[in-house]
């Protein structure tokens, strides 16, 4: 379908076309110098010391957790309320997700307390999402694994230019992945990067990287090895050389971009102020259109908005796609999903704040270079799409009674 409105739009400049096009004329397109150039680039920006880069965000998660020591019969504590690769990268160690609750509907991350209600004796680490690109409680769950010993890792998908109090998200725990798949604030299309400051945790990461294999394909044509051995069981997760190039290119617009999605995200909150919805992502009590001192500078990387219980949610949506206005969900909770459901016979713990959330939020339009008319019509088709779904939902309401009848 042709949206007047996506929900996520990317603009490749001439500039990255031109150095990806020399990428390909140099006739190393595997991992190799541009690969290292984006490398030392992106631990700068972030401000830690090893930055790895790999073939997508998955990748970067499931390298993390092994590199940690993650193993079967450990369990980690993670959000439901994410995609489901975060779950996923824990399952592939042999490691058990454990699912906790997210803060509340204006907090949609995950919760220190609820957390600290879930620990075992097994529990190895906290794997934290930076929901929407938010510190949200990052501060006090690294409090909470200082305290309890466990390890901190942090799934910094949509967190490409979040800062909290000056430090960036990812930075927080022993290491954070990062992902550049096509619809984040640093798109390459696929992509990702783990961070750490521990430079053995980097070294095993890089080892794993690439089948476990002790020198690489640069190296060796360098002249800076000659052979190499095998030991580890490693993986195919390289990134190639045109994709490090572009993502180079675009983490030096990252931060103007990141800026223009702020604007984006204040307009909204003024424009939808005084509509009867929950707007995720700031504090309760703050003023509409008015900058908040959190101490969080964000990716701004989603826009999302919790509707009414009387409002439709599917007939919402519908109401703003004939308009032509694109939306999205984000999350199904990964703990009702059929691959993570709880075995038959044990109890499933219940999250009802990640269950309330996940049945209410839509996501709208947000990208770095949506013009204002754009923004508008999103506005404008926000506010009459409410109204009718409400509508439809009391008609459907009073139907059902008349049925029951």
């Amino acid at each position: 379908m042709d949206w007047a409105v996506p929900l996520s739009d990317l603009v490749v400049e001439d500039d990255d076309l031109r150095a990806v096009t020399d990428t390909y004329r140099s006739g190393w397109l595997s991992m190799g110098p541009r690969t290292r150039q984006f490398e030392d680039l992106f631990a700068r920006f972030v401000g830690t010391r090893h930055a790895v880069a790999v073939t997508n965000g998955t990748a970067a998660l499931h390298l993390m957790c092994l590199a940690v020591g993650l193993t079967t019969g450990d369990e980690v504590i993670v959000p439901s309320l994410t995609f489901v690769a975060t779950a996923n990268a824990v399952r592939y160690t042999g490691a058990t997700p454990v699912f906790a609750d997210i803060a509340g509907p204006a907090r949609p991350w995950l919760s220190a307390a609820s957390c600290e209600q879930v620990i075992t004796s097994r529990t190895k680490a906290v794997l934290y999402v930076a929901y929407g690109g938010h510190a949200g409680e990052i501060g006090a769950l690294r409090d909470l694994c200082a305290r309890r010993g466990l390890i901190l890792l942090e799934d910094a998908a949509h967190a490409a230019g979040s800062w909290w109090h000056g430090r960036h998200l990812g930075t927080f725990g022993t290491a954070g992945a990062f992902s550049m798949f096509a619809n984040k604030n640093l798109a390459v299309g696929e992509g990702g990067v783990v961070v750490t400051a521990d430079p053995d945790i980097a070294d095993r990461v890089r080892l794993l990287r690439s089948h476990g294999m002790t020198t690489l394909a640069w190296d060796r044509h360098q002249g800076h090895a000659h052979t190499y051995d095998v030991v580890a069981l490693g993986y195919n997760y390289r990134i190639d050389e045109p994709r490090a190039t572009l993502a180079a290119c675009r983490l030096r617009r990252l931060a103007a971009e990141n800026q223009r999605r702020a604007r984006l995200d204040a307009r909204y909150r003024e424009a939808l102020g005084d509509l009867d919805v929950v707007i995720p992502g700031h504090p309760v009590d703050a003023v509409p259109g008015q900058p908040v001192d959190d101490g969080c500078a964000r990716s701004h990387h989603l826009f999302a908005v919790v509707l009414p219980a009387d409002v439709d949610r599917d007939a919402f949506r519908g109401h703003l796609s004939e308009r032509g206005v694109q939306t999205s969900v984000h999350y199904p909770p990964v703990h009702r999903s059929t691959v993570h459901a709880a075995p038959p016979g044990s109890p499933r713990r219940e999250l009802p704040l990640t269950d309330g959330y996940a049945a209410r939020t839509v996501t709208l339009p947000m990208f770095a270079h949506m013009r204002d008319d754009q923004q508008e019509q999103v506005v404008s088709a926000t506010g009459k799409a409410l109204a009718l779904a409400r509508t439809s939902s009391r008609r459907r309401d009073t139907s059902d009674e008349t049925a029951a009848r």
